[in-house]
């Protein structure tokens, strides 16, 4: 793997480097601009003050990567329904998509060195500018030839594939994350956990470590939920009894009935939202949080979400 150790050339920035966008020019400006370059999604509020001391500091470490990274900025006020659907619950929120679908993120007002890093990771982990070569083009690679495996259920060769990465960069997050699915789809996880616990600190709020810890722990809860038939009855005979309904939620989500466990928390919701403190709010944001925000169930479950909460 000689080519991991060679950087990408530098590239001149274009004149669109920066910009302030929408939720009706999210799709053009963020997912379809992020199938060639890097784009950061900045969400902010002009009433945050950590997202005026953030802006300057993003702005510019994405200027000093000469076009090796775009910066688009949201103003959460104005867009109020796609940060529900983004399922931003604190800014400033900071998120990096590429080929269409997020990869790594934080929150926070962070220092200038994160900022970097965060940037400096991102361009080695997708390849830099469209047409750069060098390491991130080989991790890249590997990445999605890895995550190819496992949606083929070839998890000894994507376990291969991230131990290859991890041989060259032993911290690297996607690395690291993707050998830590493999262990919890072979039903290890003790092992997937222990992987995910040698993330970098600065690295702990990625995209893809925080869905897996949410999917880890819902499995967790999934254990204790009970049989779906027994719960269905329960349910079916008093539809006020929440806790049969939440049991239910999980009871699907352990049997990979995703969309009736979404199905069964959103009608909890609608019927009694204040129960147990929200209990079915935040059990389903969990659910989002393991799906990852970019999954079509988990964009569709928080269109769904939003119209409930605010009709």
């Amino acid at each position: 793997m000689e080519t991991l150790l060679k950087g990408a050339p530098d590239a001149a920035a274009p004149a669109d480097l920066i910009k302030d966008s929408d939720q009706t020019k999210f799709a053009k400006d963020v997912l379809e601009t992020s199938r060639t370059v890097p784009v950061i999604v900045d969400f902010w509020a002009p009433w945050c003050g950590p997202c005026k001391q953030l802006q300057p500091t993003i702005e510019k470490v994405v200027k000093a990567a000469k076009g090796a990274v775009k910066l688009v900025k949201i103003n959460i006020d104005q867009n109020q329904m796609l940060a529900q659907q983004l399922r931003i619950q604190s800014i400033p929120a900071v998120y990096a998509f590429f080929g269409g679908r997020p990869v790594d993120g934080f929150m926070g007002a962070v220092p200038e060195s994160q900022v970097k890093a965060f940037v400096d990771r991102l361009v080695q982990a997708t390849g830099g500018p469209a047409g750069a070569e060098g390491a991130g083009d080989e991790i890249a690679a590997l990445l999605d030839h890895a995550k190819e495996a496992i949606a083929q259920n070839d998890l000894a060769l994507a376990a291969r594939v991230y131990a290859e990465i991890l041989q060259a960069e032993p911290t690297h997050v996607g690395a690291l994350a993707g050998m830590a699915r493999c262990h919890t789809k072979a039903g290890d996880p003790a092992k997937a956990r222990a992987l995910l616990a040698q993330v970098p600190a600065k690295e702990k709020n990625n995209a893809e470590v925080v869905a897996l810890l949410a999917e880890l722990d819902l499995a967790d809860q999934a254990q204790a939920a009970g049989p779906v038939g027994e719960l269905k009855a329960r349910a079916a005979a008093n539809p006020k009894d929440h806790q049969a309904r939440l049991d239910l939620a999980l009871a699907y989500w352990a049997g990979d009935q995703r969309e009736a466990a979404i199905d069964e928390l959103l009608a909890m919701i609608k019927a009694d939202r204040a129960w147990n403190e929200e209990a079915a709010r935040k059990q389903l944001l969990k659910f989002f949080e393991a799906l990852g925000f970019a999954d079509p169930l988990a964009v569709a479950g928080r269109k769904r979400l939003s119209t409930i909460l605010f009709s």
